[in-house]
């Protein structure tokens, strides 16, 4: 079974590499026309074959901001912690980086697993920075592991440098985030994490509970169907997106990086789509 998984996932990562997937493809998008005419820097739109749809500075290295929480999530999953155990949020994962703020006080409790949802669904910075500093061995051996994980990946133009995207210094390609997308859609609770709309849970036991919304409004267009997703911004960064979509009836996969303006990775994307579905 374990052989099956390690052959279907190499199976994934190869078609996720811009050149390698078979060039009979029959893809719908196979040849289309026309340029979508994308705000993002860098964009990388793969068919369901791998083949690349529409691609712009690929190759160019950027800071990916809370992208990096996918690295994460597969780093804490791989590991087989126990997803039900109790973690506290601690004064170490507060943000001295970026000095945001976050409704999980010092003290908050939650499971590994809810740790795990918030950070993928609401890019909650100190679920993220918890899981890492709780990993066996802590902060410094967690972001190793993210590293190796990478390597492992072929995503030779990348590198973490802390598991909740906050510094600037994680960095990737929109070709190698194509096969970060493609390894992280092979883990149920990342796919299911990343397109849930709303999120109770309850971190303190003499109040209410807090309910966390996801932070890709495409979720609640009805004319998407989104099967993985993530957003991310700081400054450096410019506003992220990264998607696996059902267009059309085929999955594709969409990056897009550095972009300028709130909204703009979600008009980037529905101009995506607007394209292929008129040119294919």
């Amino acid at each position: 079974m374990r052989i099956a998984r390690v052959l279907s996932l190499a199976a994934l990562l190869i078609a996720a590499i811009p050149g390698a997937a078979n060039a009979g493809s029959s893809s719908q998008f196979a040849e289309l026309s026309g340029n979508p005419d994308l705000r993002s820097a860098s964009a990388i739109v793969l068919d369901s074959s791998g083949n690349v749809i529409f691609g712009k500075d690929v190759d160019t290295v950027r800071s990916i901001a809370s992208i990096t929480k996918l690295m994460t999530a597969m780093v804490v999953l791989d590991a087989g912690l126990d997803l039900g155990e109790k973690l506290t949020i601690a004064n170490a994962d507060r943000d001295l980086v970026r000095m945001t703020g976050s409704r999980l006080a010092v003290g908050a409790t939650l499971t590994r697993r809810e740790l795990l949802m918030l950070a993928l669904m609401a890019s909650e910075n100190r679920a993220a920075t918890a899981l890492g500093r709780t990993y066996p061995g802590g902060m410094e051996v967690f972001v190793a592991q993210m590293n190796r994980k990478a390597k492992e990946l072929g995503m030779g133009s990348s590198r973490f440098s802390d598991p909740a995207g906050l510094r600037t210094e994680n960095l990737s390609t929109a070709s190698d985030l194509a096969k970060m997308i493609a390894a992280a859609e092979t883990y149920p609770l990342i796919t299911r994490a990343t397109t849930t709309l709303k999120q109770e849970v309850h971190p303190y036991t003499k109040q209410g509970p807090l309910t966390y919304a996801n932070t890709n409004r495409l979720l609640k267009n009805a004319d998407w169907d989104i099967e993985l997703s993530k957003t991310g911004y700081i400054h450096e960064a410019g506003r992220c997106l990264v998607m696996r979509a059902n267009i059309k009836g085929e999955e594709v996969s969409i990056v897009l990086l550095n972009s300028f303006g709130k909204l703009t990775p979600f008009g980037d994307s529905n101009r995506l789509r607007k394209w292929m579905l008129a040119s294919s």
